[in-house]
C-alpha cells in the first residue's frame, strides 16, 4: 500500500510555490508520492480563460520532471465537465484500491469544505491534509492533517501578470516552465 497526496489545481501556470508545498507536505505526512492533477474545468473558477489544457500539462510535466516523488494525473483531463474532487477520488479509488490517498488543501480552502460537493462522502475516501497560512484561522470541524509550509507568496496570477508585463520570472517559476511559456508565446497578452 502506497501513500499518495493529491494535488488539484489549474496550474495556469505551475511555480515554484507549487512545488514546495507539495515536497513539504509530501516529507512531513510521510507520502510515498505526490500526484499532480490538473482540472479540466474547476466548478469554482468560472470568470476566466485559461491556457489550453495541452499547455498546462505540458508545464506540470517540465515542473515536476526531476522530482522522482512526484507524478502527473490526468484523470480529470480525461472527463468532460465540472471537476469535482469526490469524482476523481472515486475512479481513483477503483484504479488503486490498495493505495491510501490524502487531497491537499490551501488554508484558504479549509474554511469551504462544508461546500464542497459531496464533502461527506470524500471524507470517507480520504484525508485532507491543510496548509498553515498567516492570515488564515485554518480551523474546522472536519478532521483535518496540516501541514507548515514556508511562506512564498507567489501565484499563477501573478506570474501571468508579470509575463504579459514582460517583467521577469526568475525563481517563481522552474526555468523548464518559463522556457516553455516563452516557446509557446503564453500569457503575453
Amino acid at each position: 500500500m502506497k501513500k499518495i497526496g493529491l494535488f488539484g489545481g489549474t496550474f495556469d501556470p505551475p511555480h515554484n510555490g507549487h512545488l514546495l508545498m507539495a515536497n513539504e507536505v509530501r516529507f512531513q505526512v510521510g507520502l510515498d508520492e505526490m500526484w499532480f492533477i490538473p482540472n479540466h474545468k474547476p466548478p469554482h473558477k468560472t470568470d476566466r480563460k485559461r491556457a489550453d489544457s495541452r499547455h498546462r500539462v505540458k508545464m506540470v510535466e517540465a515542473a515536476i520532471q526531476s522530482n522522482p516523488h512526484f507524478r502527473l494525473e490526468l484523470i480529470e483531463m480525461e472527463r468532460e465537465g465540472p471537476s469535482y474532487t469526490v469524482d476523481t477520488v472515486e475512479l481513483l479509488k477503483k484504479r488503486h484500491p490498495e493505495d491510501e490517498f490524502f487531497f491537499m488543501i490551501g488554508a484558504d480552502m479549509v474554511e469551504y469544505l462544508p461546500k464542497w460537493h459531496r464533502i461527506d462522502d470524500l471524507l470517507q475516501m480520504i484525508t485532507f491534509i491543510g496548509m498553515k497560512r498567516p492570515g488564515y484561522a485554518g480551523s474546522t470541524a472536519y478532521p483535518l492533517l496540516f501541514a507548515d509550509v514556508p511562506a512564498f507568496d507567489v501565484s499563477s496570477t501573478l506570474i501571468r501578470q508579470r509575463i504579459k508585463q514582460e517583467k521577469p520570472v526568475d525563481y517563481l517559476i522552474p526555468k523548464a516552465v518559463e522556457r516553455y511559456i516563452k516557446e509557446h508565446h503564453l500569457y503575453e497578452s
